[in-house]
């Protein structure tokens, strides 16, 4: 795929730790802001680029793996290399990362606009963008760590009153989960140098010897694959918060800055771990994930109820939303863990929904806020009266979490269904119980919707204004993709598929071993 020699990875992995360094000698707070802004904005061009190449590699038929590689040698004696990359699994999730970070800039509030606080947010891009372009293992586990550190600060210094208690779990809980896939990944590595005499780091090198039925090049037991595996699923199992690794989310959401943008942050980490299940547990231990597969889907059922009926019972609506991330996220796992071509297309397009639905969903709880000074359901009502262009907005985003046909949402929970109910290793047994988290989710979000924006305005609220249209546009902007995914899937479907039936493939060659 022709990049004409330009590094488009690099540079739109780069580019905001660049703008993050200028904040060091950026002192007015207008220009602060604008510098974010700008090298957020640089970087979601140089992704649209990389995006404008690959479907035009997809048009031709060559974007059948791993498109704009760029490695050098980094450590190569211990076979470290700086190599970035993107395929059709990654792809949109690196759109998705681009698009978001400039919503969170543009947010951010005006009591904590600060250089640093500016800086951290774009070295969390830097972070996150990273683990998404990684095709070296060791650097995939730099740029997953990095993201710890702005993430605990920003929620540490900005955060409420247990801001430290929620920075400190945040991180103990994700530092913990990666240690165990560090050990995987030094045993793989360990592994494949003994058995093939190439001791290397490069994912798509191990990918490809670990594929080939009998005649693969790196052959693991299945004790050892297992083994293996279980590394790497914790650390992806707390990111995603999955039950029971889940108890950090509710309370790192219940603390962020009143301005969500580390709310916006926290969904597009958790995003990761989705994409970590299905690019490291799918990709490199077929085997190991088809044994795996039914306890994996139980603990995903229970995620789905679990989340729901918790959700249910909030009055704080950003814990009502980040126990419904435990079980929209849940969902998204079972989809993974069908292990066929539907239910893992299912759940790449419903992470990617699950990224630009909840960032919105939290953005508005945001803006009801710094309007309102309260965050419960109960405190609220009749906005609608006021506030009638922000209740269209947000409904909108509430039906499309739902799943509302003609949304986003729709068009990944049927593939998930679909995937699940064809499933040899789930079945319909699994999707009747988790049909009853789906019904859940749409009582909980119209509950709560019908709670602030339906019935009679408070008298308080009576003079309250709608939105200003600079507050309303970044909520208004994330209604195109939203609607645009609704009527149009394939254009997220067709991309991911040659990568989606290489894991397949390793997938059905698993099978037949058996």
């Amino acid at each position: 795929m022709n990049s004409f020699g330009i590094p488009l990875l690099s540079i739109a992995t780069w580019l905001p730790a660049i703008g993050a360094l200028l904040m060091l000698f950026v002192r007015e707070r207008s220009a602060q802001r604008m510098v974010a802004l700008v090298a957020s904005l640089a970087a979601l061009v140089a992704a649209i680029a990389v995006g404008a190449l690959f479907f035009q590699s997809l048009l031709v038929g060559a974007a059948t793996g791993p498109q704009l590689t760029e490695q050098i040698g980094w450590v190569p004696a211990w076979g470290m290399n700086y190599a970035l990359t993107v395929d059709g699994v990654s792809l949109w999730f690196f759109l998705l990362t681009a698009l978001m970070m400039p919503f969170a800039i543009a947010v951010t509030q005006a009591q904590v606009r600060s250089n640093a606080n500016y800086a951290l947010l774009l070295l969390l891009e830097t972070g996150i963008i990273g683990t998404f372009l990684a095709g070296d293992l060791i650097l995939f586990y730099a740029f997953f760590e990095f993201t710890l550190i702005p993430t605990a600060l920003l929620l540490g210094i900005w955060g409420g009153a247990e801001r430290n208690r929620a920075a400190t779990k945040f991180f103990l809980y994700t530092f913990a989960g990666s240690v165990f896939m560090l050990l995987s990944i030094i045993g793989l590595y360990l592994v494949h140098g003994q058995q093939t005499g190439s001791y290397t780091f490069d994912y798509a090198i191990i990918a490809a010897s670990l594929r080939g039925g009998a005649s693969a090049l790196l052959k693991l037991d299945p004790a050892t694959e297992r083994l293996l595996f279980g590394g790497f699923f914790i650390a992806f199992a707390v990111k995603i918060a999955l039950w029971p690794f889940h108890t950090w989310m509710p309370l790192l959401h219940s603390q962020t800055p009143t301005d969500g943008s580390v709310d916006v942050s926290a969904v597009l980490l958790k995003v990761i771990g989705g994409y970590g299940l299905i690019r490291f547990t799918l990709g490199l231990f077929p085997q190991a994930a088809q044994w795996a597969a039914p306890a994996i889907g139980v603990l995903a059922v229970i995620g789905v109820l679990y989340g729901a009926w918790i959700a249910y019972t909030q009055q704080d609506m950003k814990v009502l939303l980040a126990y419904s991330s435990v079980s929209h996220l849940s969902f998204v796992v079972l989809g993974i863990y069908a292990l066929n071509t539907q239910g893992i297309s299912g759940a790449i397009i419903q992470l990617v929904n699950y990224g630009l639905t909840t960032s919105a969903l939290f953005l508005g709880v945001a803006a009801l806020e710094r309007r309102f000074g309260t965050r419960r359901q109960r405190d609220l009502g009749g906005l609608w009266l006021v506030m009638p262009s922000f209740g269209a907005v947000t409904l909108t985003f509430v039906l499309a979490s739902i799943g509302l046909p003609g949304l986003n949402g729709f068009i990944g929970e049927f593939a998930i269904i679909q995937g699940a109910w064809l499933s040899a290793a789930l079945g319909w047994r699994f999707v009747a119980v988790v049909v009853i988290g789906v019904i859940l989710a749409a009582v909980y979000l119209l509950t709560m919707f019908k709670h602030v924006f339906m019935g009679s305005l408070r008298g308080e609220h009576s003079t309250t204004a709608d939105l200003s249209r600079e507050q309303l546009l970044p909520l208004a902007l994330l209604l195109i993709p939203i609607i645009v995914i609704g009527l149009y899937p394939n254009l997220i479907f067709a991309p991911i598929q040659p990568s989606i039936q290489q894991i397949a493939d390793a997938l059905g060659l698993a099978l037949a071993s058996r």
